[in-house]
């Protein structure tokens, strides 16, 4: 009886061992992982989590790895115990858009490699919009030339007549203004007499200077004059000889510009000389008038 019961008890332990080992795979626990974001673009970085992953006994190594489409190692992690754990991973840089698998694999498994899906998407597009260009536009400048007006003058034609040693200046000549042409084309030096005596006063105008310039008169390499343009270009002065001789004058006004005038200048006036010749004829019709009268004072005594 216990011989029978014996082989009874170890036939059913056999029984349950061979059931054991010939149990197939898909009835051992399966693992769980999770990819956490579950989308993203290539180089994007996500998280794997698994539950129920089981280490063999004798593996020492805890480490897991985190695969792409089965193949390339992306990540890892660590196993935390009770068959949990997480780790790292970044999307291949060369991935394609849409669906991958990621698995997560112990170095040395008792339980099936966890697997989730991953979803890589196209990188956002970023349009940058330049800014406005403002473009200005100068007016256009306008430059405006003035001419200046050339003024030309005649002089009279002035008759003298010498007596002797004096010079006599016909009286019914008219004063003029003499206006001389301007020595650069660009201005004009007027004087208010053609024909002066020594210390007859004398007074020049110029035209065309620089404005607020200074102006120096010279005759002879004298100074005649100063005087300062204003802001025209226009100056008036008066002009003084030091040492005056007859003849003709050039007088020069150096003010920027280089303007001529000139004026004659006679040592005897016109008056002066009628006077001394008027008081010569007198006083030959006083000796005359004497004469005359002793002619006849003689006459009248032979008669009586």
């Amino acid at each position: 009886m216990r011989s029978a019961g014996t082989l009874a008890l170890l036939g059913a332990l056999a029984y349950g061992v061979t059931a054991l080992v010939a149990a197939p795979v898909s009835a051992q626990p399966q693992g769980v992982a999770t990819a956490s974001p579950d989308s993203g673009p290539a180089g994007s970085t996500f998280t794997v989590s698994w539950t129920g992953v089981y280490l063999d006994p004798d593996c020492s190594n805890s480490t897991v790895q985190i695969l792409w489409d089965g193949g390339r190692v992306i990540g890892s992690g660590k196993h935390a115990g009770r068959g949990t754990g997480s780790g790292t991973a970044t999307v291949p840089s060369d991935a394609g858009v849409g669906v991958h698998r990621v698995t997560a694999r112990p170095q040395c498994a008792a339980t099936s490699n966890p697997t989730d899906n991953f979803t890589v998407t196209a990188r956002p597009t970023t349009t940058t919009t330049p800014p406005p260009v403002t473009t200005t536009t100068a007016p256009p400048v306008t430059t405006t030339t003035a001419t200046r007006p050339t003024t030309t003058t005649t002089r009279p034609t002035t008759t003298t007549t010498t007596t002797t040693t004096t010079t006599t200046t016909d009286s019914s000549a008219p004063t003029t203004t003499g206006t001389t042409t301007p020595f650069d084309g660009d201005g004009a030096l007027t004087l208010d007499k053609d024909n002066i005596q020594p210390g007859d006063p004398l007074t020049a105008t110029g035209t065309g200077c620089d404005p607020g310039s200074p102006v120096r008169l010279s005759s002879l390499g004298e100074a005649v004059g100063a005087a300062k343009a204003d802001g025209s270009g226009t100056f008036s002065t008066r002009v003084e000889f030091t040492t005056i001789q007859p003849g003709r004058h050039v007088i020069r006004a150096d003010c920027g510009v280089v303007l001529v005038g000139s004026v004659d200048v006679a040592l005897t006036s016109s008056t002066g000389g009628t006077t001394s010749t008027l008081v010569i004829l007198v006083f030959f019709l006083l000796v005359g008038a004497i004469m005359v009268r002793r002619q006849f004072a003689g006459l009248f005594t032979k008669r009586t």
